[in-house]
């Protein structure tokens, strides 16, 4: 009885511990600058993508076509992809300057895209 009460109070004190140790924020995942950015309204953001039947079909293609190369990061499968009037802009962290390109020929190959707008941000140079 005694070594269960211990072992209950030993794992209380552990989670207490944890629970109000102070926690570290990585730099890594701060994107404050990022989303002051993006406030701006000069800045495309998904909620700009025009209602069109047109575009919303060029967005599908390219989303699709983007999910399907498996040889892409995570980051550049969840680009943002926004088209308004057969211009598409692409905005987003992808891993290198190699995806970068990569998805900009995915949508300038993709049928309806006027112009493609290529704002991706590479992580490593």
């Amino acid at each position: 009885m005694f070594k269960q009460f211990s072992l209950v109070m030993v794992t209380l004190t552990a989670g207490l511990l944890m629970m109000t140790s102070p926690i570290q924020a990585e730099s890594a995942l701060e994107n404050t600058e990022i989303n002051v950015r993006d406030k701006d309204s000069a800045t495309l953001t998904p909620e700009d993508q025009k209602e069109t039947e047109g575009d919303i079909t060029i967005t599908a293609a390219i989303r699709q076509a983007v999910i399907k190369d498996e040889s892409l990061s995570v980051n550049a499968q969840n680009i943002k992809i926004i088209t308004r009037n057969g211009v598409v802009t692409l905005r987003g962290p992808v891993e290198t300057e190699t995806e970068s390109t990569k998805l900009q020929k995915i949508a300038e190959e993709t049928s309806g895209v006027v112009k493609v707008d290529n704002q991706l941000e590479n992580k490593a140079p």
